[in-house]
């Protein structure tokens, strides 16, 4: 993948903002898609995607491999990314560190992983078996959590490092879910960003969250319905100084605003990208 230094911000792209991105082709550098929303070779959501990705490189974000599950890979599911990727040929096809189905009934949550030797085996057995069927590399986002397995024999990102070590899968760093995180569960995040590898880094997420107050006390949830928050933007600033620049993506999921919010959200990433990261990281056209 060649982006040049301008256009490593990218943004997801959602259904209410696709006849608009046709038609206007607003300066964005690339654009992420939900995979399962665009499996269907017939729609016309997929036929407007087509014409997008003439103009736009696509970044292909899962949320139904359901990885961390005691169940079987779903064939299924795996056929038609397959053929959604072997289309599209995209800058990069990702999923998430966490399970959501069990006796093929699926919940409408990633949920977080007991951080064991035995999940951590069961987990990169899956992400192998993936890569070998789509024949390329993933990457693994880390998740938001709010809950933990007192079980637990290793901190998450300790889990994902290894996880990424075993598979040689990409990670895909959200920064917000760090940040959530490590609020939820005490931990500090520069402990956790330090743990990684940062060569096998090829994205990062930027998102909103929202505080929520319990009977038990406050709890941030990863909702991706705000702007990014000032605490993540600095993370974002600590990162790029110290290892450089990464394709970049603004999510925004629920509450979704007007398309010139996204883009300002965006433009905000570029400006912060081409102050912070030193130069000779910026990737070359």
């Amino acid at each position: 993948m060649h982006l040049s230094p301008s256009n490593l911000v990218g943004i997801g792209l959602r259904s209410p903002h696709l006849t608009q991105i046709l038609d206007q082709q607003p300066a964005i550098g690339w654009l992420e898609i939900h995979s399962e929303n665009y499996f269907n070779p017939t729609s016309a959501a997929r036929q407007q995607l087509r014409q997008i990705a003439e103009n736009y490189p696509i970044s292909c974000h899962g949320i139904g491999l359901s990885l961390g599950s005691a169940d079987p890979l779903d064939r299924r599911h795996l056929s038609q990314l397959k053929q959604l990727v072997d289309e599209l040929n995209p800058m990069a096809v990702s999923d998430h560190l966490s399970w959501s189905s069990i006796n093929g009934q699926f919940f409408n949550d990633l949920l977080p992983l007991p951080y064991t030797e035995q999940a951590l085996h069961h987990f990169c057995d899956k992400v192998g078996q993936v890569q070998d069927i789509l024949g390329r590399q993933i990457l693994i986002e880390n998740p938001s959590s709010y809950l933990r397995f007192t079980h637990a024999e290793m901190p998450e990102w300790e889990f994902l490092h290894q996880v990424q070590q075993r598979t040689d899968c990409g990670l895909l760093l959200d920064l917000n879910n760090i940040y959530v995180s490590g609020f939820n569960h005490g931990f500090d995040c520069h402990t956790y960003l330090a743990a990684l590898d940062a060569s096998a880094v090829k994205e990062i997420h930027l998102a909103g969250f929202t505080v929520k107050q319990l009977e038990a006390g406050e709890i941030w949830i990863d909702t991706h319905s705000k702007p990014v928050s000032e605490p993540v933007w600095q993370l974002y600033r600590d990162w790029l100084r110290l290892h450089g620049a990464v394709p970049t993506l603004i999510e925004w999921d629920l509450d979704i605003p007007e398309l010139p919010v996204l883009l300002a959200e965006a433009d905000k990433a570029r400006h912060i990208l081409r102050q912070e990261a030193p130069h000779d990281t910026l990737i070359a056209p």
